[in-house]
């Protein structure tokens, strides 16, 4: 299961998964993707290592780098909002 977490200006959405083990350890995936002409630009970042495991299409290193600033401030709030299914809104 995937939840929405935010959307920038250039169309960039981002959704995090569930919770699941890897390896004994608790992970998340953050998943970015913006539409383009010829589809999505892609990039996939799991916590808690901030490991780009995806990473497809014609985002900057610029930008994945500021992905993983997002990742690494919103760390806690991937968790808790992935415990609780996902952030409610009104």
């Amino acid at each position: 299961m995937m939840y929405p977490y935010v959307k920038y200006s250039d169309g960039t959405e981002v959704v995090f998964s569930n919770i699941y083990i890897d390896n004994g350890q608790e992970c998340i995936d953050v998943h970015f993707e913006r539409p383009t002409e010829n589809g999505f630009d892609s990039v996939r970042i799991k916590l808690p290592t901030y490991e780009v495991t995806v990473w497809e299409g014609n985002y900057t290193d610029e930008e994945i780098e500021f992905f993983k600033q997002v990742v690494k401030n919103s760390c806690d709030l991937f968790y808790k909002y992935a415990k609780e299914g996902g952030i409610k809104f009104a």
